[in-house]
């Protein structure tokens, strides 16, 4: 019998998810001042729970309290907020889906305000000079303390309650970055080979997979390729998946891009790939399931419940993964899965600044770069919104939202530095 988005799925390690339904992560900035936990994201995750989706994957939660992928950031580096931990794990599963907390670092995308001295596989500047320092090329030591950190996080995910975790190795994090010639310059056994590249992605996993025993579902989110020159390729990427299926993986959701180039915040992009099949990355997936032999996740672009139970059927995917549509309308899964409607609700604030040259296509990286934001910080809005029991909010506009984040962004990392400082 063809999958459909209510068919249950086997995971390799004997894990059920519910559905084929599955929240993608969305960092959501509500940790407060010492990393930790808060009520808000307590009901922004039981609320996302109560909405149907056999998986709920977390925004990024960071194994080192020095470097953070943005303010506002959990952090999980020992046991010291376990209960809170444990109260957003039992909130997050209140309907009896999965829960995956997404543990990241992020190497040289660590902002300048939070660390002016981030790591990186080697001391390459990331384009956006002015809010990222210029990375020191990680030592041996550096490499094994985080490879530690990664598997230490997942065992405290565990202990607190979550059912998963996933691996973050996509959008030029510090997994990415080894897998990238561009990022990645090293003439030791961490670099030049493809073999070496992924050295840092399988050894986690690896040691991951010894903290949390075989049961215990382990995801990865890997680029399908960076979009850029002389970066991590689709065929790459199809051969790091192989390797990612005999590692033990148990999901692997794919997407792509880095901070230099938000294929996966395109605008433009993704509605020239609506054209042709509403999923983004769909039209990798075929060569590389077929090279993982694992569950594949697809994330980006679904919308039509037609669309959805095809690529199931047609074994495209495995998991449907969606993301913003869970702020607009966070009980979608349900209303999918009873007939109640037949498509989720599209990006409904398609937020650009003008038209013609300050298009989302604009050739200027600063107006590209504020309708990213400013669409994503619309977003981190209606996320607010409901971690306070309201409904979303359609009315701002993209320069309002692209402000109010950089603004709450700053008052986050500031919030922290006070604290810090006072001990």
């Amino acid at each position: 019998m063809d999958a459909t988005i209510a068919s249950p799925l086997t995971l390799p390690c004997g894990a059920v998810l519910p559905n084929r339904i599955a929240k993608a992560a969305m960092t959501e900035g509500l940790a407060d001042s010492r990393d930790n936990p808060t009520p808000e994201l307590n009901t922004l995750y039981r609320t996302w729970s109560e909405g149907g989706a056999g998986l709920l994957i977390t925004g990024n939660v960071m194994v080192d309290r020095r470097y953070l992928e943005r303010g506002g950031n959990v952090v999980l580096e020992d046991d010291q907020a376990m209960s809170r931990l444990s109260t957003w794990a039992e909130a997050g599963t209140k309907a009896g889906n999965h829960l995956w907390m997404q543990i990241n670092h992020p190497g040289r995308q660590c902002s300048r305000l939070v660390n002016s001295e981030p790591l990186s596989p080697s001391d390459i500047q990331l384009e956006l000079v002015g809010n990222f320092a210029r990375p020191r090329a990680m030592s041996e030591d550096d490499i094994q303390d985080a490879i530690r950190r990664f598997a230490r996080t997942a065992e405290l995910a565990k202990t607190a309650g979550f059912t998963g975790v996933q691996i973050h190795s996509a959008h030029g994090y510090l997994g990415s970055q080894f897998l990238s010639p561009v990022t990645n310059k090293r003439e030791d056994r961490w670099g030049g080979s493809l073999e070496n590249r992924a050295r840092f992605l399988l050894t986690t996993i690896a040691a991951v997979r010894e903290k949390v025993g075989p049961e215990f579902p382990i995801g990865v989110k890997l680029n399908s390729a960076d979009f850029q020159k002389g970066g991590f390729t689709l065929e790459e990427c199809v051969t790091v998946s192989g390797w990612l299926g005999e590692a033990g993986v148990d999901l692997l959701e794919i997407s792509g891009g880095t901070y230099e180039n938000l294929v996966f915040m395109d605008t433009e992009a993704k509605r020239e790939s609506t054209r042709k099949r509403e999923a983004f990355f769909l039209e990798y997936a075929e060569a590389i399931s077929n090279a993982a032999k694992i569950p594949v996740m697809i994330t980006g672009g679904f919308r039509s419940l037609t669309t959805m139970n095809d690529a199931l059927a047609e074994g495209a995917t495995d998991v449907i993964g969606i993301a913003r549509p869970f702020c607009v309308m966070p009980d979608f899964p349900n209303k999918l899965i009873s007939g109640d409607i037949n498509e989720v609700p599209v990006d409904e604030h398609d937020l650009v600044l003008g038209q013609g040259k300050w298009s989302p296509g604009s050739p200027y990286k600063a107006i590209r770069a504020i309708n990213n934001q400013g669409q994503a910080g619309w977003y981190y809005h209606q996320m607010i919104r409901l971690s306070r029991h309201q409904q979303p909010d359609r009315n701002p506009g993209v320069l309002r939202t692209f402000c109010a984040q950089m603004l709450n962004d700053w008052r986050l990392v500031l919030r922290r530095k006070v604290r810090q400082a006072r001990g």
